[in-house]
Protein backbone atom coordinates (compact mmCIF):
# COMPACT_ATOMS: atom_id res chain seq x y z
CA UNK A 1 0.00 0.00 0.00
CA UNK A 2 1.24 3.48 -0.78
CA UNK A 3 2.02 5.92 2.05
CA UNK A 4 -0.97 6.59 4.27
CA UNK A 5 -2.50 10.06 4.71
CA UNK A 6 -5.31 11.34 6.92
CA UNK A 7 -7.56 11.69 3.88
CA UNK A 8 -7.13 7.96 3.21
CA UNK A 9 -8.37 7.15 6.71
CA UNK A 10 -11.30 9.55 6.45
CA UNK A 11 -12.39 8.13 3.09
CA UNK A 12 -12.13 4.56 4.36
CA UNK A 13 -14.14 5.49 7.46
CA UNK A 14 -16.82 7.05 5.26
CA UNK A 15 -17.00 3.81 3.27
CA UNK A 16 -17.33 1.86 6.52
CA UNK A 17 -20.21 4.11 7.60
CA UNK A 18 -22.41 2.36 5.02
CA UNK A 19 -21.52 -1.10 6.36
CA UNK A 20 -23.19 -2.88 9.27
CA UNK A 21 -21.07 -2.35 12.42
CA UNK A 22 -20.34 -6.05 12.86
CA UNK A 23 -18.94 -6.27 9.30
CA UNK A 24 -16.75 -3.15 9.35
CA UNK A 25 -13.49 -4.74 10.50
CA UNK A 26 -13.63 -7.40 7.77
CA UNK A 27 -14.43 -4.79 5.11
CA UNK A 28 -11.56 -2.61 6.33
CA UNK A 29 -9.12 -5.53 6.16
CA UNK A 30 -10.38 -6.23 2.65
CA UNK A 31 -9.80 -2.61 1.56
CA UNK A 32 -6.28 -2.68 3.02
CA UNK A 33 -5.47 -5.95 1.24
CA UNK A 34 -6.82 -4.64 -2.07
CA UNK A 35 -4.86 -1.37 -1.73
CA UNK A 36 -1.67 -3.37 -1.09
CA UNK A 37 -2.35 -5.60 -4.07
CA UNK A 38 -3.08 -2.56 -6.25
CA UNK A 39 0.21 -0.95 -5.26
CA UNK A 40 2.14 -4.11 -6.20
CA UNK A 41 0.29 -4.17 -9.52
CA UNK A 42 1.08 -0.47 -10.11
CA UNK A 43 4.77 -1.03 -9.44
CA UNK A 44 4.91 -4.09 -11.71
CA UNK A 45 2.85 -2.71 -14.60
CA UNK A 46 3.21 1.07 -14.35
CA UNK A 47 -0.54 1.66 -14.26
CA UNK A 48 -3.40 1.42 -11.73
CA UNK A 49 -4.99 -1.90 -10.96
CA UNK A 50 -8.19 -2.11 -13.04
CA UNK A 51 -10.37 -2.99 -10.05
CA UNK A 52 -8.59 -1.69 -6.96
CA UNK A 53 -7.03 1.60 -8.04
CA UNK A 54 -3.63 3.20 -7.62
CA UNK A 55 -2.48 1.54 -4.42
CA UNK A 56 -3.71 4.17 -2.00
CA UNK A 57 -6.31 3.31 0.60
CA UNK A 58 -8.40 6.24 -0.66
CA UNK A 59 -8.37 4.96 -4.22
CA UNK A 60 -9.53 1.56 -3.04
CA UNK A 61 -12.19 3.00 -0.71
CA UNK A 62 -13.59 5.21 -3.46
CA UNK A 63 -14.31 2.08 -5.51
CA UNK A 64 -17.08 1.48 -2.95
CA UNK A 65 -20.06 3.61 -1.98
CA UNK A 66 -18.92 6.32 0.44
CA UNK A 67 -21.11 8.19 2.92
CA UNK A 68 -21.05 11.99 2.86
CA UNK A 69 -18.68 13.69 5.26
CA UNK A 70 -20.56 14.03 8.56
CA UNK A 71 -21.19 17.52 9.91
CA UNK A 72 -20.03 16.31 13.34
CA UNK A 73 -18.51 13.10 14.64
CA UNK A 74 -21.04 11.14 16.65
CA UNK A 75 -20.67 7.66 18.11
CA UNK A 76 -21.18 5.80 14.83
CA UNK A 77 -18.77 8.00 12.86
CA UNK A 78 -16.18 7.61 15.61
CA UNK A 79 -16.68 3.84 15.49
CA UNK A 80 -15.76 3.84 11.79
CA UNK A 81 -12.56 5.77 12.54
CA UNK A 82 -11.69 3.41 15.41
CA UNK A 83 -12.13 0.36 13.18
CA UNK A 84 -10.10 1.96 10.38
CA UNK A 85 -7.27 2.95 12.73
CA UNK A 86 -7.22 -0.42 14.52
CA UNK A 87 -7.04 -2.43 11.29
CA UNK A 88 -4.40 -0.12 9.81
CA UNK A 89 -2.31 -0.47 12.95
CA UNK A 90 -2.53 -4.26 12.71
CA UNK A 91 -1.52 -4.15 9.05
CA UNK A 92 1.49 -1.94 9.68
CA UNK A 93 2.57 -3.91 12.76
CA UNK A 94 2.75 -7.04 10.60
CA UNK A 95 4.70 -5.18 7.91
CA UNK A 96 7.43 -4.33 10.42
CA UNK A 97 7.93 -7.91 11.64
Amino acid sequence: MRPLHLADIETAARALALIAPEERAAVMRDMIAKAALADKYRLAHGRPHPLFGTGTLMSCALRRAVAPRPAALGPDALHTFVIAAKELREYFMHQIQ
